[in-house]
């Protein structure tokens, strides 16, 4: 399978707008699409959907990115990163955090069917709820499910960093034809913005081709699911 490469951005607001649009039309340069991760709330009405609305018009991907990213109160007693919202909780609860998220996203004028915690890390509670209630994707920590099929197409998550390590990483799925997933959040634009970049040219120099978390139609009985421009392929297990 051809590698592909998806870059998500988070923590998008009113004070970190100018750098994501800066990271946008960077990339836009290269011709590489973004996966906006969106919390409803933490925007407000006014710029922030605003962008987010034309850049999605423009063949950008919007991701519900949980609903407050408030911990998980029932893990006191566990690293900040496993309490993260989405992380630990049941069905019920996970279904009642995605009707006021999607409900958030509509007083924005927004909408969509794609989902990625807090943290990438999702309980099966939650991937239970997302299902329930018609989400078309979850793209966490181990990789990109079809929420439809259960198909997974592999490829962990690599936040950017300003280590050499990030970079040979990166190369390396690209040349074995891997998924690659660079993610990056906005407040840490003025650092790493370059080093995102890096990636992304490393990425699309070994034949990587630029995608979104966008769902795709998994045909049943193939190896491999067709691909619509703007999708993420999975394999079928």
């Amino acid at each position: 399978m051809a590698a592909h490469l998806v870059v998500s951005l988070s923590g998008i607001g009113s004070d970190t707008l100018d750098r994501c649009a800066d990271l946008a039309d960077a990339l836009d340069r290269r011709h590489v699409p973004l996966s906006l991760l969106l919390a409803p709330r933490k925007a407000v009405p006014g710029a922030v959907p605003d962008w987010v609305r034309t850049r999605v018009a423009a063949g950008d991907a919007l991701v519900l990115h949980g609903f407050d990213h408030a911990a998980d109160p029932t893990h006191r007693a566990v690293s900040l990163r496993r309490r993260a919202e989405f992380s630990a909780l049941p069905a019920h609860e996970a279904g009642l955090r995605l009707v006021a998220a999607r409900a958030g996203l509509q007083r924005l004028g927004l909408a969509t069917d794609l989902f990625a915690p807090p943290s990438w890390l999702a309980s099966p509670g939650t991937l239970v709820a997302l299902r329930r209630h018609r989400f078309a994707v979850c793209a966490d920590m181990a990789g990109v499910r079809d929420l439809r099929t259960g198909d997974v197409r592999p490829g962990r998550v690599r936040m950017a960093v300003d280590h050499w390590s990030h970079l040979l990483a990166v190369g390396r799925s690209a040349r074995r034809g891997g998924l690659v997933r660079l993610g990056v959040d906005a407040a840490s634009l003025d650092r790493l913005a370059p080093v995102l970049l890096e990636a992304v040219d490393l990425a699309l120099h070994h034949g990587a081709a630029p995608t979104t978390y966008r769902a795709n139609p998994s045909p049943l009985g193939s190896t491999t699911t067709s691909t619509p421009s703007g999708a993420v392929p999975v394999r079928t297990r």
